[in-house]
């Protein structure tokens, strides 16, 4: 019996020997089976997970909405009045065009009076106008106000100093003038969607106003040296992107001259990516001027010589003419580059309606009013529908086409690719 056992311990024994031999052979064989794929595949898997991936840099693009001179003559002045509470209020004028600011990144617009907060206010030839424009202007939605024009010193010094007060109250930035030298050298920076902007402005001169000896730091004056002296500034305080205002040009022309044209050239080769012209009181071409370096190679930025006035009492030819002017910039992601993509505009028509009118002034969008006619609806008389399709190519015949430099770049992707 003893025997008997353990000649079958030992059988056991051998059996459980043979099966875990069998096992590991089995084992080998499936491991070996593997395809070589498989194995790598598994390899760079598990080496992956301690490999960071760099991922790439989104680009940021943001949109500047620009405008021309604000120009409160007499009868906007009156116009804006209300004589039972002694207050007043230009909203009534942007009540068609308020949705044009809703998606910009900024809006600019250049402030050709002064704001002394002292009666009486008065139009042309010596501007001072209700302090309460300002705070109309930033419910538009405007950011900053240029202020260096021919009108800036038509108060004098106290002019400018309460003009820039008015300002801040309103929550509206400004370039242009000064209250102080530290003011004078102090750059106004905008983060653009983390596009670090610099945002200068100059004019040809004052009307003959005299700049208070001892106060030159009040105004900018259009100066070759000066200019670059700012642009350098700006630069070396980090700038990506700079936009400058120029107060410039001849009245009532429609068309640039030499020196606007050379000044835009000067702007550019020095790293201005934005031109916003004002004072002609007209619009003037908008483009993508090219300029050439001393080294051969070139430069480019957007120009617009001339936005017209925003909103004024004017009446000779041209000057109700006006356009809303979006840019969009763009800031490489991978380079740090800026580019203008799109420089595109909304033609508008600053509208009489007669001396009698409760509401004299408003401000017309000739392209909601063309389409809105031209789908049926009634809001809007075939006489204003008349007016907006004249205006609008009148607008158009000045300004020139939109741009759209992204059309080009994805022409020039799409040959690229159908050559390769």
């Amino acid at each position: 019996m003893g025997k008997h056992q353990k000649k079958n311990n030992s059988s056991v024994k051998i059996l459980i020997l043979l099966l875990f031999i069998v096992i590991i052979l089995l084992g080998v064989k499936v491991f070996n089976g593997k395809s070589i794929k498989q194995l790598k595949d598994a390899d760079f898997e598990n080496n992956s997970n301690n490999i960071e991936v760099e991922e790439k840099k989104e680009d940021s693009v943001a949109t500047i909405v620009a405008c021309g001179d604000t120009l409160c003559h007499s009868p906007v002045n009156k116009d804006a009045y209300n004589s039972s509470t002694d207050e007043y209020d230009f909203s009534t004028i942007f009540k068609y065009i308020t949705d044009k600011f809703e998606n910009k990144t900024v809006a600019v617009g250049n402030l050709e009076t002064t704001l002394t907060g002292k009666k009486p206010y008065s139009g042309y030839p010596m501007f001072n106008s209700p302090e309460h424009l300002a705070i109309d202007l930033k419910e538009l939605g405007f950011d900053i106000m240029t202020t260096a024009n021919n009108h800036a010193l038509d108060r004098g010094y106290s002019g400018i100093v309460s003009t820039l007060d008015y300002l801040d109250q309103a929550g509206l930035a400004h370039t242009g003038t000064a209250r102080s030298q530290e003011e004078q050298d102090t750059i106004l920076f905008k983060d653009l969607n983390g596009i670090k902007t610099a945002f200068l402005c100059f004019t040809y001169g004052t009307n003959g106003n005299a700049i208070p000896s001892g106060k030159e730091y009040c105004i900018n004056l259009i100066d070759k040296d000066s200019i670059k002296q700012k642009i350098d500034k700006a630069k070396d305080e980090g700038a990506e992107a700079i936009v400058v205002s120029m107060h410039w040009g001849i009245e009532y022309q429609t068309k640039q001259n030499s020196e606007q044209e050379d000044l835009a050239e000067f702007l550019i080769k020095n790293d201005v990516n934005v031109v916003l012209g004002c004072h002609p009181h007209v619009l003037e071409p908008l483009e993508m001027k090219e300029a050439t370096m001393d080294d051969g190679t070139k430069k480019e930025g957007l120009v617009i010589y001339s936005m017209g006035n925003f909103f004024s009492a004017q009446v000779y030819p041209n000057t109700r003419d006006t356009i809303i002017l979006n840019v969009q910039i763009r800031k490489s992601g991978e380079t740090g580059k800026i580019s203008i993509d799109k420089a595109t505009y909304t033609p508008v028509y600053d509208f009489d309606n007669g001396s009698s009118a409760k509401d004299r002034y408003t401000l017309l969008d000739l392209d909601e009013i063309i389409s809105s006619y031209q789908s049926g609806e009634d809001k809007w008389s075939k006489s204003k529908y008349d007016l907006a399709v004249t205006e609008k190519k009148r607008i158009e015949n000045i300004v020139g086409p939109e741009i759209d430099n992204t059309k080009e770049n994805n022409e020039i992707s799409e040959e690229t690719n159908t050559s390769n």
